[in-house]
């Protein structure tokens, strides 16, 4: 997919996400995963693996399934850039994916199923992560195609044992800043507020 959609929707003269023009390197061996908490028009989770380097992304509305056997749809979209697994701010308002953006997980990933590109080119990837939040085995299935042709609608399934609930307050909470997407977002509007003389 490449980052031509990405960058096509957004106006990185008003946006501070990252534009992707930069090389990121890879200094380890195994490729990274991150998971965005985003109060955008309807709050979600984005989960995001490096593949080839690109980070693939779904937007999952429920959260990440913690429970054995638990299913979340997960819907795929635009390629992001390297930059953005690092990304946590807000997005303004009149822009893509406006709101706030907490960097909830990070971590490494391991493919199960050999290259990570083929498996999601042919709709399975099974993976392990290693995250601050996240461990343990997940698979992603891309459903059956629909009659309009679009084939981004995924399950995330929590395959392998069930991990620790994730309680509200680490929910909550930025692996990066220890800030919630609340204080994320009253920073940035207390930056932008206009000043009286």
């Amino acid at each position: 997919m490449g980052l031509r959609v990405y960058k096509s929707k957004r106006n990185f003269s008003e946006t501070v996400e990252p534009a992707g023009w930069k090389q990121v390197g890879r200094g380890r061996r195994q490729p990274a995963f991150v998971v965005q908490k985003h109060a955008a028009r309807r709050l979600h989770y984005d989960f995001r693996l490096e593949v080839d380097g690109v980070l693939k992304s779904w937007a999952v509305p429920k959260g990440i399934p913690t429970a054995q056997g638990d299913k979340r749809l997960a819907m795929q979209v635009e390629d992001h850039p390297l930059e953005y697994g690092g990304f946590e701010g807000v997005i303004p308002a009149g822009n893509y994916g406006a709101g706030s953006v907490i960097l909830w997980d990070r971590g490494t990933y391991e493919p199960q199923d050999g290259r990570a590109a083929t498996a999601i080119e042919g709709g399975k990837l099974s993976l392990v992560l290693h995250g601050k939040k996240l461990n343990g085995h997940w698979s992603l299935i891309r459903m059956r195609h629909s009659n309009d042709g679009k084939e981004n609608a995924w399950l995330l399934i929590k395959t392998g044992e069930t991990s620790p609930a994730i309680t509200s307050r680490k929910d909550n909470t930025s692996v990066k800043s220890g800030r919630t997407l609340s204080q994320i977002g009253k920073s940035v509007k207390h930056f932008l507020r206009p000043r009286h003389v």
